[in-house]
């Protein structure tokens, strides 16, 4: 058996752009990526702070150091520029690794440079 965890959040990135007419996915600065663990395609979950709306898609890196936090094809419709989110990125694990997941919380002012990075230990059984 699988249990869906959180492995990385990036927390209240601001949303610099959004761009209807692209295949769907989210771009974000390669710095964040890597403050983040997370990475290109891998699966992210967003939740929009502004109105509460949750979207489900991948990651497409970003260039780097310019804090693009971009939604592209469908979610543009429901993220907009300005809007405060949540990223977290998921993994599966045996139950018996879950003592080694220690998750990463990326905090980031409003031009989504990275302040701090925290990680959580490890999980005791």
């Amino acid at each position: 058996m699988l249990i869906r965890v959180c492995m990385a959040k990036i927390h209240r990135a601001t949303v610099t752009q959004a761009e209807l007419n692209y295949v769907g996915s989210i771009t974000i600065d390669e710095d964040l990526l890597d403050a983040s663990g997370m990475k290109p395609f891998q699966y992210v979950n967003i939740t929009n702070i502004s109105n509460a709306v949750f979207w489900q898609t991948y990651i497409m890196p970003g260039k780097r150091g310019e804090g693009t936090i971009c939604l592209n094809g469908p979610p543009a419709r429901l993220f907009q520029k300005g809007d405060k989110i949540i990223i977290l990125a998921e993994a599966w694990l045996e139950p018996s690794e879950l003592k080694d997941l220690n998750p990463v919380v990326v905090f980031v002012d409003d031009r989504n440079k990275v302040t701090e990075v925290k990680k959580h230990k490890a999980i005791s059984n």
